[in-house]
């Protein structure tokens, strides 16, 4: 019997918040009808939007582009994650690297599934469960679902502000998921406690990098 070993840990952890996230996600959608919001308490509400871009609604890049990319970036991030539990990386290292890919994973699922098995969401009605390869949008170009809004401070902003002077601001007005927030939450542990993990990163690149321009300057 094999033993228990941090790559057990990180596939532990990615099932978990895969199966968290999508049970959140699909709650929503086929229980709330698109913009619907709930208050829970004055400053956290679950607020049904959809989005086609990446992490807290942002979008830059093409719909198609974007999913390719993320496909991509986590089959290298799981590899890494295993070269990394090879060469015996701190427990804590692999959960936080771990969390990252889970969540873009999580939203991959989504763009991938989504518009395949699932009516287009509507401020009029909620969204229901149809015949797989019917529903609103081909493979990788479903929208990805949020729901946590957490307006912390809302105010009007002064008066003397040259711009934006009288009008109304809301602190952390995004909208995100669960797996927004696993991203998150794993990039900011990372930067705080392995810094030294991620500057061996960044070493061994520019190594690389410098071992090609000697190379070239032969």
């Amino acid at each position: 019997m094999k033993k228990f070993n941090n790559g057990h840990l990180a596939i532990i952890i990615i099932v978990c918040i895969l199966v968290i996230d999508q049970i959140i996600k699909i709650s929503v959608k086929t229980h709330m009808c698109l913009h619907d919001s709930i208050q829970i308490t004055s400053w956290f509400y679950i607020n049904f939007i959809e989005n086609n871009g990446m992490a807290y609604g942002m979008t830059f890049v093409n719909k198609l582009v974007l999913s390719l990319f993320r496909i991509v970036a986590v089959g290298a991030l799981g590899y890494y994650i295993w070269l990394e539990v090879k060469k015996g990386a701190r427990t804590g290292y692999i959960v936080c690297v771990a969390m990252v890919l889970a969540g873009a994973a999580g939203n991959i699922l989504d763009s991938m599934f989504y518009g395949l098995m699932f009516s287009a969401s509507s401020p009029f009605y909620v969204s229901y469960v149809v015949p797989f390869g019917q529903g609103y949008a081909p493979f990788l170009m479903g929208k990805v679902v949020d729901m946590f809004y957490f307006p912390l401070i809302e105010t009007t902003l002064p008066d003397w502000l040259p711009i934006w002077g009288g009008q109304p601001y809301v602190f952390f007005s995004p909208v995100f998921n669960f797996a927004d927030a696993s991203i998150t939450t794993g990039v900011a542990l990372l930067l705080l406690f392995f810094r030294k993990e991620l500057s061996a990163i960044s070493f061994k690149k520019d190594s690389r990098q410098n071992e090609t321009s000697d190379e070239n300057l032969k």
